[in-house]
């Protein structure tokens, strides 16, 4: 059995209970080793096979997990955050398929989770903000005309961005002929979660020479919205007025 891992944010301590289950049980671990931190290789048992796939070629990871496979070991796909954001499993899976590999997913905490713990966030706030869009800059891989940056700025909901650190005032540009102000609160979070966290607060119009006054070039999320500084009605979830399943509210 293939077991895909989600290794959580950054911190050794946020990968879940299963994750570092599997990880401890695995016989050959092919981790992530751009991102993953390498702390969470210190569970792995004696005589484990360790690769780091930042080396490797698609077709390299594929050739290790199937020759785990016929020698019936334990494998661990190791990728940093959650496997389904930005991880190219997809294309690991339907390798897996066509050779007849058994394999399950093992979710894991994002990174785009852990940098609403840093900034002390909520997404999601009444009148302000109920949708965020996870998304990234146009780069060597390319992005749907439709989901460009300028495109999903109109809708002027939460953007969590990714992998966009190094193109930021194209960025910046992109955001505000979207719609967004120059005054918009925006934030760089610097590897979320990692000991060496670093949360800079800004606007959309700053957002470039907040990075580089930093020295942030890469491994960094950039956070959009009125979330961040806006004032918000309440929820209703727990207004004592407002009736739920589980209490009748006083009006």
């Amino acid at each position: 059995m293939v077991h895909f891992v989600g290794a959580g944010p950054g911190a050794a301590d946020l990968i879940t209970v299963r994750g570092q289950r599997l990880l401890e049980e695995a016989d050959v671990v092919v981790y992530a080793g751009s991102l993953v931190n390498p702390q969470l290789l210190e569970s792995c048992k004696e005589g484990c096979e360790i690769h780091n796939s930042a080396y490797m070629t698609l077709e390299e990871v594929i050739e290790v997990i199937a020759g785990a496979e016929k020698k019936g070991r334990k494998v661990v796909r190791l990728h940093t955050g959650d496997p389904s954001i930005y991880g190219a499993v997809k294309e690991q899976m339907d390798v897996l398929e066509r050779e007849g590999i058994s394999y399950d997913v093992c979710p894991g905490v994002s990174s785009f989770c852990g940098a609403a713990a840093a900034l002390k966030a909520e997404y999601t706030l009444p009148d302000i903000s109920q949708s965020v869009l996870i998304t990234r800059m146009a780069g060597r891989t390319k992005v749907p005309e439709k989901e460009s940056i300028r495109d999903l700025a109109a809708h002027q909901a939460t953007m969590v961005i990714f992998l966009s650190t190094g193109m930021l005032r194209k960025l910046q540009r992109e955001l505000e002929a979207g719609g967004y102000p120059e005054d918009t609160p925006a934030a760089v979070v610097y590897k979320a979660t990692w000991q060496d966290e670093k949360v800079c607060r800004c606007t959309v119009g700053s957002l470039a020479e907040t990075a580089e006054a930093e020295g942030i070039t890469k491994t960094a999320l950039i956070i959009v919205g009125r979330f961040l500084d806006s004032e918000y009605r309440r929820s209703k979830l727990y207004d004592p007025a407002f009736t739920t399943e589980f209490r009748k509210g006083s009006k």
